[in-house]
Formats: structure tokens, sequence, C-alpha cells
């Protein structure tokens, strides 16, 4: 990747308008991280220690939760040290990798959420040759391709947003490093690389949402065809989480980026939303509405004192 910047750090100005309360919003969002930490964490050993949730569903919740534990590490920390009272500044290396890896586990979430959405669609549609279709070949291959696809997609953006020179101004409006901030600071042309930004971050997230809407369509029609109600109870029941968090995904990226005019304070705090709350959510949705990580939840920290004893 070319630099052509003479800046080597950059200062992050955070939230907009929200001067006087950086104490109550550091002990709100330190709270929401904990929590989404320890949340996710719980999940995964849930799953890793019962045998009975060694399934493609859960594996990609696995891969979910490991997202969720490390998507609102990409801004949180830096978000949380400065409204601390420390410094706002950012090193230009660490503004790159902010964009990179937020990017990054973005894009590997949303094309996670799709292949989550497919497993659902062979579940119920196909449900004799399930464990024909969702081998643990196609599962691994499936699990890698949403890391190489994500990593794809988040080189290019940040190899097009720091190909450009920044010289002069440093102080980013926002409180992490994202592209439409960036480009405001470089030193150069940025309308091109602007358009190109906006379709392919907007491009991606709507085909994710169109193939996860075929795939519920198939569910829908499957389930209608159901003719007991606790048959289609149970089906539906296997998919409400999913299309739960699904909405908590997308819901926050439409706002964003369909907006007729941006609205700065708006944007920030639904990127927060987007950032730690979505992320501290989705092991309640998974748990909550599951009986089997229920279960697994409750055996592994009722065997916790049993184990830390011996």
């Amino acid at each position: 990747m070319r630099n052509f910047s003479v800046v080597t750090q950059f200062i992050l100005l955070g939230i907009p308008h929200t001067e006087g309360v950086e104490i109550m919003l550091f002990v709100l969002f330190l709270s929401f991280y904990i929590f989404t930490l320890v949340g996710n964490l719980l999940i995964l050993f849930a799953i890793v220690s019962s045998s009975r949730l060694h399934t493609p569903m859960y594996f990609f919740l696995c891969q979910l939760s490991v997202c969720d534990i490390f998507f609102p590490s990409v801004s949180s920390p830096k978000m949380l040290f400065y409204l601390s009272g420390n410094s706002r500044a950012i090193s230009y290396t660490g503004c790159v990798c902010q964009l990179f890896f937020y990017h990054f586990l973005g894009c590997t979430e949303c094309f996670l959420y799709t292949v989550m959405a497919y497993d659902r669609f062979i579940a119920i549609c196909f449900p004799l040759r399930y464990s024909i279709i969702m081998n643990h070949k196609v599962c691994a291959i499936m699990a890698v391709g949403t890391s190489f696809f994500g990593c794809i997609q988040a080189t290019f953006l940040t190899t097009l947003t720091f190909q450009l020179p920044y010289c002069g101004p440093n102080e980013v409006d926002y409180y992490f490093c994202d592209i439409p901030v960036m480009l405001k600071l470089a030193c150069a042309d940025t309308s091109t690389l602007e358009m190109v930004g906006l379709i392919s971050v907007g491009l991606m997230p709507l085909s994710c949402f169109l193939l996860i809407l075929t795939s519920y369509s198939f569910i829908l029609c499957s389930i209608l065809q159901i003719r007991s109600t606790e048959g289609r109870h149970r089906a539906f029941s296997t998919c409400s989480a999913h299309l739960t968090a699904i909405l908590l995904a997308f819901m926050p990226v439409v706002l964003i980026y369909l907006q007729p005019t941006p609205n700065p304070w708006l944007n920030a705090a639904v990127q927060v939303l987007n950032n730690l709350v979505t992320p501290m959510l989705n092991p309640l949705i998974y748990s909550l509405r599951n009986k089997e990580v229920k279960c697994s939840l409750k055996k592994m920290l009722q065997q916790g004192p049993i184990l830390s004893k011996k």
C-alpha cells in the first residue's frame, strides 16, 4: 500500500454534541463492552463444552460469537480511553488498522449471516439431506470463505482510502477511523473514490440481504406446508433468533447509508448501536430463545464450582 501522507497521527473528535457527559458515556459503553465480551465467551464455552451442540448451526454461531468479540474491540478500547480523559490521538498506522479490521469483521459477519440463512434453508427445506449437504468439509469451506471475502473487501476499501495523500488537517470528526470521515481529510479530489466506496460498501450488504430474503422465502413456503401447528412452531422457532439478529445487524447499515441528508450525530449513535449494542444482544437472542443453549449454559455454570474445587 503506497503512503503519500505527511500526517503521522490523527485526533479523534468523538461523538458530536456529547461534551460534558464523557464520564457517563464511559460507564455506559464500558458496561456494554464487558457484557458483550462475557456474553459471547459464555456462548462459545457452552457450545464447545456440549457435544449435542456440535452441529453446523452452532458451528456458525461460534464463528458469529468470535466476530462479536473482536468487532467492538476495534473501536471501543480507544473510545473508552479518551472518554476517560486520556489522549484522543491515534497513529496513522492505528487508523489504518481500525478501518481495515472494522470492515473485515463487519463484512465477515454479513457473509456469515448469509451462510447461516442458507444453513436454515437446507435444514428446513431438505431435512433428510441436511447432514449430507452441510457436512464438515462444506461448513469449513463456508467458514473460511466468509473470512476470505471479508478480507478481500476490507483490503480493497482500506487501500482505496489510504492511497490518498493526507498532508493537512488531522482531526477526525468521529469516534473512530471510517471511510467517509477520512476522505474529508485527504489532500486530493475524492469524489470518484467516494462514489466507488459507497457502491462497494452498499452493494455487499444489499447482495447478502437479498440472498437472505431468498433463503427465508423458501423457508416460509416450506413452513406453511407443514400440517401440524406444533411442527410449524418448531420450524419457525429455529429461525426466529437468526431473523432477529439479522434485523439488528442490517438496520444500522440502512439508516447510515440511505439517509437523504447525512446527520453526524445520528450516524455516530447508529454506529454505537451497531458496534456495541448489537454484539451485546446477540448472546441474549441466541441463548434466551434456544433451549439447547440454555441447558448447556446452565450445566456449564453448575459444573463450574465443582471443577474449580478439583
